[in-house]
């Protein structure tokens, strides 16, 4: 049982990767209840409590701020999940494959607007979501197709969010969700984590990553680990 954000560490650091929200979506997950009710379990977790210690959406950012071997992204399902460095590597071998960014978009397998995206944080050693959504020229009628492109990148793990800034008003006034700062993959990990990937067959990795979802959830479901693990 995870009772705190120690006991959530111990536990990803065991299992390698997990959805980050109460829904596993049929493969795994670590917190399991839904945002709007409390546990059954009679564990102290709660969610948007602000409550750093037992409130898992504090714990996204404090593994961001804490932690050098843990990432966080949309990386499942186009939802948000965390993927330890000692598993990153198999899951950079299955959807990279050994391919840079310009072999991806040249193959097609990139979009033009996730082009434009990767570009401006390359370029940079961070940045937050607002800032690159301007440097890249995507208007405000363009937010939709902004988010897409930027969740594409997550998903590829061409790109994975390093961090959160508050939005403030011209006064200095804080206001909305804080914006998450993103880096590319390589300035998160160093080049240690892709030279792991490089000596590991796909199909191996997707091998061992399922043997793993298995073990965690022996009735994950078959078509949604293939979907778990590709980032289709």
């Amino acid at each position: 049982m995870i009772h705190n954000y120690n006991d959530f560490c111990t536990e990803l650091t065991k299992a390698g990767f997990s959805v980050a929200g109460g829904n596993d979506e049929g493969v795994f997950g670590l917190i399991h209840h839904n945002w709007n009710e409390a546990p059954p379990d009679g564990s102290p977790i709660r969610w948007h409590t602000g409550d750093p210690d037992t409130d898992p959406w504090e714990w996204r950012m404090r593994v961001l701020n804490e932690r050098d071997d843990i990432a966080y992204a949309k990386m499942f399902f186009r939802k948000a999940g965390f993927i330890t460095k000692a598993w990153y590597p198999y899951f950079l071998a299955v959807r990279r494959a050994g391919t840079s960014f310009a072999e991806s978009y040249a193959d097609g397998t990139i979009s033009h607007a996730a082009k434009r995206i990767y570009e401006i944080v390359s370029q940079s050693d961070f940045l937050p979501s607002e800032e690159i959504k301007r440097l890249a020229g995507f208007p405000r009628e363009e937010k939709s197709k902004f988010d897409r492109a930027l969740t594409e990148l997550q998903m590829g793990l061409y790109l994975t969010v390093c961090g959160s800034r508050q939005k403030t008003s011209l006064t200095g006034t804080a206001y909305s969700w804080p914006s998450m700062i993103f880096c590319t993959t390589e300035r998160f990990w160093g080049k240690d984590v892709f030279a792991q990937a490089a000596e590991i067959c796909p199909e191996d990795a997707v091998q061992t990553i399922t043997e793993q979802i298995f073990s965690l959830n022996p009735l994950a479901q078959k078509t949604k680990v293939r979907k778990f693990i590709q980032g289709i």
